[in-house]
């Protein structure tokens, strides 16, 4: 495991020029989370995200209205904006009714008061609960709700719905626990996009295939594609995959069928070319020229890939499958990659069941087997051409390309004897389960690639480490790859519709 570096706690001067308005030379809070931020882009983060300073703190003069209009950050005209606070932005946090330090942390670590812990704040206006985690001894949280977003807030969050209008600072309400205090199960008042069933789609290969197309161009178009039976059938899929690795581990053993052994073995070529392929030597560090090398091999040796997985009596169908394959990688022309294509593998294998050539009983093997290949195949391209993240969420996001295997890894870990989500922050549970649970894989694939504390790099999954149970998670998880990847036109404008994938 690489050993993370951590900033020196910020000074007391800094902390008391976050409480009495922010004013520091962090940058924006964001980027500073993103890459390891210094002490005092620590101190500008919990400003910006409305932490109070410790209650003992000297107070400083009031200044009259006139003065405070004057030298305000809204009224001066030399500064940039503020920047965006994501959904799940931290409140204030109090404990035995003082507030807590700026710098207090979570689990994960951290140098101000003992015990106290970040808490989410959705949206003004989000129907997603909040999440809120106890102190030890039993100490008070509070947080308010003050928040200028609308983006979606994390789904497992417990408590009721969020007001209409960001509430005043002093009036922060105390947050329930999750799980108790009449706060509903995991994503209560949070109805998911989709409403489905688990089931597998039902094996009827179209009588003609086609080249798929795009077909989501506006707003309406995704809103028929979400109220549509395709939407239903994919999610339904994605549902049924979930529910057959639920307390599975990656080493649970599995019969590899002929069709699945033969998308492995294309999975492990495709390998084997990014090895053959090495990056080019350059001053910027994302976006290798190299990876369109390796993609433009990939693409020209796509159709025979697929044919080997196919049947001969569906050898047909790859003209319309390959296009998903290709686009599973990402994109040569921005050298990016993202959630959406992570989407398209995963309506690839909906293809394959579609058409019959897998089925039940391959539903085990195709997440612990072909998608785990797949990711970790992306996992090496990723760190070998060091492709842009395709509509990341940044600090505030789960990962920067992935989403699926926070879903159904979490789905592995239910009912798990000894993991719980806190365990992310316990380095030796790392280390001993990340190959055989995919979400602690990826949990320390980010610790890998992104230095610093988790709660500052990966707030969210920070975060996520206090829900109760893995059960909970995997339902939030499932509710928010709805929200936050087929709920996204920039996402789904790119995904792919034929004869097997209809458009409504």
């Amino acid at each position: 495991m690489d050993t993370l570096t951590r900033d020196p706690p910020a000074s007391a001067s800094d902390a008391q020029a976050a409480a009495e308005g922010g004013k520091s030379d962090g940058g924006n809070p964001l980027e500073n989370g993103d890459r390891g931020s210094t002490a005092s882009g620590r101190t500008a983060s919990a400003a910006a995200a409305g932490v109070r300073a410790p209650a003992s703190a000297p107070a400083a003069a009031a200044p009259s209205p006139a003065s405070a209009a004057a030298t305000s950050p809204s009224a001066r005209t030399d500064m940039p904006p503020p920047p965006t606070r994501a959904p799940w932005a931290l409140p204030s946090i109090s404990v035995g009714g003082a507030a807590a330090s700026p710098l207090a942390t979570s689990p994960s670590g951290g140098s101000a008061g003992s015990g106290s812990v970040r808490s989410v704040s959705p949206a003004a206006g989000s129907h997603f609960p909040q999440l809120a985690r106890p102190l030890p001894g039993g100490a008070a949280i509070t947080g308010d709700t003050h928040d200028t977003m609308s983006p979606t807030a994390a789904p497992w969050a417990l408590g009721g719905a969020a007001p209409a209008a960001a509430a005043p600072r002093a009036s922060a309400a105390p947050l329930r626990r999750p799980g108790g205090g009449g706060g509903g199960g995991a994503g209560r008042g949070a109805a998911p996009l989709v409403e489905a069933q688990p089931s597998m789609p039902r094996a009827a290969p179209p009588a003609a295939f086609e080249v798929p197309a795009k077909r989501i161009s506006s707003e309406e178009d995704l809103k028929r594609f979400l109220e549509g039976g395709t939407a239903k059938d994919f999610v339904a899929f994605v549902l049924s995959l979930n529910q057959a690795v639920t307390g599975k581990a990656l080493s649970t053993p599995v019969q590899l069928s002929r069709p699945l052994a033969a998308l492995v073995s294309a999975l492990d070529a495709l390998r084997a070319w990014v090895d053959e392929i090495p990056p080019t030597q350059q001053s910027l560090r994302y976006g290798n020229p190299a990876y369109r090398t390796w993609f433009a091999r990939m693409a020209a040796a796509a159709p025979g890939l697929m044919r080997d997985v196919l049947p001969p009596e569906l050898h047909g169908a790859v003209v319309e499958l390959t296009p998903y394959l290709v686009d599973s990688f990402g994109n040569a022309t921005r050298i990016d990659y993202g959630t959406g294509h992570e989407t398209t593998f995963a309506a690839l294998l909906y293809c394959l069941a579609a058409l019959g050539v897998v089925g039940d009983d391959d539903r085990v093997a195709l997440v612990n087997v072909v998608f785990e290949k797949y990711l970790r195949l992306m996992r090496h391209i990723q760190t070998t051409y060091w492709l842009e993240p395709a509509g990341s969420h940044g600090v505030w996001g789960l990962d920067d390309y992935q989403f699926l295997p926070f879903v159904w890894g979490s789905a592995q870990l239910v009912s798990h004897p000894v993991l719980r989500p806190s365990s992310i922050h316990n380095a030796d549970a790392l280390e001993a389960f990340a190959g055989d649970y995919s979400y602690l894989g990826c949990v320390a694939f980010v610790k890998q690639v992104k230095k610093g504390p988790l709660f500052e790099t990966s707030p969210m999954l920070n975060d996520v480490s206090g829900v109760p149970s893995w059960s909970k998670v995997n339902a939030g998880m499932l509710k928010m790859y709805q929200a936050e990847v087929l709920g996204k036109f920039p996402i789904m404008q790119h995904f792919l519709f034929g004869s097997i994938l209809k458009w409504v």
